[in-house]
């Protein structure tokens, strides 16, 4: 599966020429260190904060008494002592505003308020507002609106303290704009870490998605490999069993009967074998395996019905309609299941059953048949047990790729017959297809 490859901010790398500048990306990759480093060194950063703003904040008011003279019939003069006092009361408490951004707003909003009830005027006021955005950013909502409430009333203070300097209405103005600047600052960057947040779970769980996916495909797969080991396995043990007690018999009577069904035997174990390593080739996890021959198609049957001949049973084939040119999955199934129903007579039958197989083409639909006429009266054969059914559910599962149905029972006149037919109009199933 492809990866979309992400630029900045999560956004695709290709989505703008922007995100692809150097300096766009030379940025953002030191974004990314340095929020490597604020995870593993949360202190190092909120440090950083409280130094710039005290250099920022703080230092002018220090440095510069001489504009604040001027400012003394407005707003008093304090000392450098109470100065400093208020300066850290405003400041201090922004080194918790992550880990604890209410208790750090708290604190500064009531030293604000007890500094401007004083009608004092300083530069580190402005705390209080990042103290807003962190708490917007980090804290809880229900929070959020305690602190807004609290900051009604810290605005209408310091309203009325600089109404001797500017209309009351311009002062509510441009205090309800820095809040709001504030707050709004704060829910964009949560709503859009949020978002991102929900992006990378969601990449996270598709992963996972496509993972399961791979290995439900994998488990299905096997299942497949399953089923075709089992036609292979069985079909050719009950031939070579027959075999086997053909010769057996035959050894002491016609000693050239028991050589040419040893021969049987022999040429029968080696294809099974070698089907059987081809489907295991299939499993192995190496792409430097060998090449496969192709799955057995209804070309095949006629040197299937001949194994079976070779076993004992009178074998009987006969098509009508151009069935060699249809799709190579139709025809894998076809021939599986002339397998599978060939192996159950020869297994429940005996050597000297009659069968005949039929495959045609009629309505865009295949119809297979497969009749035996049973074991043969008199014949020393034990039927052996029907067992747990899995060739007929077998037969089942391919003839339902396809549309198709299976219907087996005796017939009218003895024997057994297994009646097949497949939609060739139906969409193929892609396990079926990928073999």
């Amino acid at each position: 599966m492809s990866r979309i490859r992400m630029g900045p901010a999560g956004r695709p790398a290709d989505s703008d020429p922007l995100w692809r500048h150097p300096l766009v990306v030379r940025f953002s990759r030191i974004g990314q260190r340095l929020r490597q480093v604020d995870v593993k060194r949360p202190w190092v950063l909120d440090t950083f904060v409280v130094a710039g703003a005290f250099l920022v904040l703080c230092l002018p008011d220090l440095i510069h008494q001489g504009d604040r003279r001027r400012l003394a019939d407005v707003f008093p003069v304090l000392p450098t002592g109470v100065m400093l006092a208020l300066q850290a009361g405003l400041i201090l408490p922004l080194i918790l505003r992550r880990r604890a951004p209410f208790a750090a707003f708290v604190a500064i909003a009531a030293v604000f308020c007890l500094q401007w009830s004083q009608s004092a005027f300083l530069r580190a006021d402005a705390a209080i507002l990042v103290a807003l955005y962190s708490l917007t950013l980090h804290g809880r909502l229900r929070q959020l609106l305690w602190a807004c409430g609290i900051m009604v009333g810290a605005i209408a203070l310091v309203a009325v303290q600089v109404s001797a300097v500017t209309s009351l209405p311009e002062a509510l103005f441009f205090l309800i704009c820095a809040v709001t600047a504030a707050v709004a600052m704060g829910l964009v960057v949560r709503i859009r870490r949020s978002q991102l947040a929900g992006l990378r779970e969601r990449a996270a769980q598709l992963e996972i998605e496509r993972d399961q996916r791979s290995m439900l495909a994998a488990a299905a797969e096997r299942t497949r490999v399953a089923r075709e080991m089992h036609d292979i396995v069985g079909h050719n043990l009950s031939v070579m069993i027959t075999l086997a007690d053909g010769g057996a018999y035959a050894a002491g009577v016609t000693p050239d009967r028991g050589a040419e069904a040893l021969r049987l035997i022999g040429e029968t174990g080696r294809e099974a074998m070698g089907e059987l390593r081809r489907m295991l080739g299939a499993l192995r996890e190496h792409t430097d395996a060998p090449q496969l021959s192709p799955q057995p198609g209804i070309a095949d049957i006629d040197a299937l019905c001949g194994r079976i001949r070779a076993a004992g049973p009178q074998v009987v084939y006969r098509t009508a309609g151009r069935v060699d040119t249809l799709d190579r999955g139709v025809q894998l199934a076809a021939y599986r299941i002339v397998q599978e129903a060939l192996t159950n007579s020869l297994k429940h039958a005996g050597a000297e059953t009659e069968a005949l197989v039929s495959l045609g083409i009629a309505d865009h639909r295949l119809r297979i048949r497969v009749q035996d006429s049973g074991p043969s009266i008199g014949a020393d054969h034990s039927v052996e047990p029907a067992g747990d059914g899995h060739g007929l559910i077998g037969m089942t599962e391919r003839a339902a790729l396809y549309g198709g149905t299976v219907s087996a029972g005796p017939g009218a006149g003895g024997g057994w017959i297994v009646q097949t037919e497949l939609d060739l109009t139906a969409p193929r199933n892609h396990l079926e297809t990928a073999s």
